[in-house]
């Protein structure tokens, strides 16, 4: 889901909460809702992620949430990324 229509359902009250979760070297963001994880996404339609976790809060709070849930079991910090 879009960085718009995410923000839109935070206003509503829709989202339960939000959770920062590592996978690799970098962090996604998901969101809870009654029916279910969404996953934050680009305007393209990929998962949207960051390099750092204090950039993945900081765009978390720019939504307009106050406290966010950080799983880092997969982190890996040092685990390079395939080039593509």
């Amino acid at each position: 889901m879009d960085e718009k229509t995410l923000r839109a359902l935070v206003a509503a009250g829709a989202v339960r909460n939000i959770d920062i979760i590592a996978s690799g070297a970098r962090f996604h963001v998901e969101a809870r809702t009654r029916n279910g994880a969404i996953t934050a996404e680009t305007r393209k339609g990929k998962v949207k992620t960051w390099v750092t976790l204090d950039a993945a809060a900081r765009w978390v709070r720019g939504l307009g949430v106050g406290g966010a849930r950080i799983n880092l079991t997969h982190w890996q910090p040092g685990q390079r990324e395939l080039q593509v």
